[in-house]
């Protein structure tokens, strides 16, 4: 499980690179020649990384200090694994803490 979380903090960018590749052309219009062919493992990397968000604004957390919301969200992500015994049905809510908590804070609370 380690090794999937590190190699899953390798894959996704940072909200700043994900706002560069949203602003960025179409890929289409970059390359003219058509992009390889990509094996199973490399598309769902890439479904992946085009469906990571960053966790909505919550009103409950209106100062800057997010803190809190990071702490939320995580046991939002918690509650909902020890609920359904499934991560794979929780990861949408594991992103959001990614998204918004400090990776050390993270390792910290999953070793926790």
């Amino acid at each position: 499980n380690l090794h999937k979380k590190a190699s899953l903090k390798t894959i996704l960018c940072v909200p700043y690179c994900l706002s560069l590749i949203m602003s960025a052309p179409k890929i289409s219009k970059i390359f003219t020649q058509e992009p390889p062919e990509l094996n199973k493992e490399e598309a769902a990397r890439l479904n992946m990384i085009k469906n990571v968000r960053t966790t909505p604004r919550d009103e409950r957390f209106p100062s800057s200090n997010q803190a809190l919301h990071c702490w939320n969200r995580y046991n939002e992500w918690l509650l909902c694994v020890k609920q359904s015994g499934d991560e794979d049905n929780c990861k949408p809510m594991r992103q959001f803490a990614e998204s918004i908590c400090p990776g050390i804070w993270l390792e910290s609370f999953d070793e926790q």
